[in-house]
């Protein structure tokens, strides 16, 4: 397995582009196959392409705050406190990988954009302390990314009185789909494998260390003078950043007071909002902080619009529909959710958005699958899966991390590669049994 995963790294290493033309190639691809399959003009296609330009604007805003806020609140000197505690926990390799795959895996199956951030920090403070390859590290952190837990948005919708195939398929309760006991297995299952996969795994030759101060780490004050004015004052008062935090945390306790207590992206965006703005000292101390943090999200700023053109081409050519009816024609009643999860999977990777995947190829599926006969519950969870599974081998939901950590796509995507296949067969083989023994 060492050895397998040594020549997939050696061979990522040459010749992966980087994500930005890995994004222009995976354009031009789907560009070629909507005029050649689709039957559609160039110029129609570039019109879709620009359709569909702008469509993950917002999104890629949540994206790049969760990253910017979860990064700065890092800095916070508590959060230093704990993440050094917290690694100090692990002398060896072997210890560092066990508690970053542990953590990050948690951190991912209670909300995938935590889990990004969490993952991510943990795994960079790591890597200052412990003498460990740090692309195998990073690699490790991402590994848990593909798990579906309680904030997998699908099956929550298909649970939802009013969804709009509610008609079709009616309501699937949870308890069927992400608290099924197969799934449950499933998520465990995965964990031991990518602990055991990661622990396999030898350190290189040449080990690439994280390149970083402890400088780079720490809360970070203005360059402005102290000269006592006003103006300075107030730059190094605690109140503006009280008053702030305050004023979001407020609004958290009343949320879940009216509401419960639900984790999303935005969410998760106010509460590293506020903890952010309460732990540091003061305006120019997370201001700072921002100014680190901004340079880890140019990787969402510049590449998320175009896996929105990307999806916007997909979408009006037809591709997506075309590729779903070939599975369909390929499945019987026991065998649709493994077609389920290999087609999903291989959408996912031009179109990396969840909910846009499903909201395109979701309905195509289940009423394929209540005309065969397929069980639903089984098909949405397949689906869910495939969605996750390939975001291993796909740069866009790496960036995040990548920029935090400050490497490349071809740095960790050969040890992925390796997991993918790993994790693939795990969970096609429980669709597998599911048919054979049900």
């Amino acid at each position: 397995m060492e050895a397998v995963t040594r020549f997939s790294v050696r061979i990522v290493q040459r010749y992966l582009p980087s994500a930005f033309v890995l994004a222009v190639i995976l354009t031009a691809i789907v560009f070629v196959l909507g005029v050649t399959l689709g039957g559609q003009s160039p110029i129609a296609m570039a019109g879709y392409w620009g359709d569909g330009f702008s469509s993950l604007f917002k999104f890629g805003m949540q994206m790049v705050l969760v990253l910017l806020t979860g990064y700065v609140l890092a800095l916070t000197p508590v959060m230093q406190q704990l993440l050094s505690g917290l690694t100090r926990q692990a002398s060896t390799p072997r210890q560092a990988l066990v508690l970053t795959i542990v953590v990050s895996f948690v951190c991912y199956y209670l909300n995938w954009g935590f889990g990004m951030v969490a993952g991510a920090i943990l795994a960079r403070e790591m890597g200052r302390r412990v003498a460990i390859h740090f692309p195998l590290l990073v690699a490790a952190a991402y590994g848990g990314e593909l798990v579906r837990g309680p904030s997998s948005s699908i099956p929550l919708v298909i649970a939802t009185p009013g969804h709009f195939m509610e008609d079709a398929i009616g309501i699937v309760p949870v308890s069927e789909t992400l608290y099924s006991s197969w799934n449950i297995l499933l998520t465990l299952a995965l964990l031991v494998l990518l602990v055991l996969f990661f622990l396999l795994q030898k350190q290189p030759d040449k080990v690439v260390r994280l390149e970083t101060s402890d400088a780079d780490d720490k809360e970070t004050e203005s360059d402005a003078r102290h000269d006592g004015s006003f103006s300075d004052r107030i730059e190094n008062s605690r109140l503006p950043t009280l008053f702030m935090g305050l004023l979001a945390a407020a609004y958290l306790i009343d949320q879940v007071i009216d509401q419960g207590f639900s984790l999303n992206l935005n969410t998760v965006i106010l509460i590293f909002l506020a903890l952010g703005l309460l732990l540091h000292k003061s305006p120019a101390a997370y201001l700072g902080a921002v100014e680190k943090a901004v340079g880890a999200a140019r990787g969402i700023i510049v590449q998320f619009p175009l896996y929105a053109g990307i999806a916007g081409m997909m979408t009006n050519a037809g591709l997506v529909t075309q590729f779903s009816e070939m599975i369909i024609s390929l499945a019987t009643p026991e065998t649709f959710p493994l077609w389920t999860f290999l087609s999903a999977g291989a959408v996912n990777f031009f179109i990396p958005s969840g909910g846009g995947q499903w909201a395109i190829q979701g309905p195509i599926m289940m009423q394929a699958a209540a005309a065969i006969g397929a069980d639903p519950a089984r098909t949405i969870m397949a689906f869910t899966w495939g969605d996750g599974w390939t975001n291993q081998i796909q740069p866009f939901w790496a960036l995040p991390l990548l920029g935090v950590a400050g490497l490349s796509a071809r740095d960790i995507m050969g040890y992925l590669l390796i997991w993918l296949v790993i994790s693939g067969v795990a969970i096609a083989g429980t669709f597998v049994a599911l048919a054979t023994f049900a």
